[in-house]
């Protein structure tokens, strides 16, 4: 290893990975992110451990995209092909997709279940 390089563990890079995505949410994915936190008021912070769980890799957990933005990871399909997915997608003319992994029945009760 060279002057000024950095060496980082498997954890230290799989929370670099998940601070990324969050970020992405945050600042360029604006309907994905209301959608998260939404669905955190209906079943709580089960919610934000899938979101988690997804940028960090597991496939299942949670997926999305947004103007050219694509975050976790869908169950099936491997990392490098999410893009292609993202924009397969965006020609059927939806704005964003936003899936989450199995969760709890909403608290309210008559919650909306599925993608949106």
């Amino acid at each position: 290893m060279n002057a000024g390089s950095v060496a980082f563990n498997a954890e230290q890079l799989r929370a670099l990975k998940v601070q990324y995505g969050m970020d992405t949410i945050k600042e360029c994915m604006p309907n994905v992110y209301r959608e998260i936190k939404a669905r955190a008021d209906e079943v709580g912070n089960v919610v934000y451990a899938l979101v988690r769980a997804g940028l960090a890799g597991q496939p299942g957990c949670f997926y999305a995209f947004e103007a050219g933005h694509v975050v976790g990871q869908p169950a099936g399909v491997i990392e490098k092909d999410q893009a292609e997915l993202g924009n397969f997608v965006a020609c059927f003319g939806c704005a964003y997709v936003c899936i989450f992994g199995e969760l709890p029945p909403a608290a309210n009760a008559g919650g909306a279940s599925g993608a949106h």
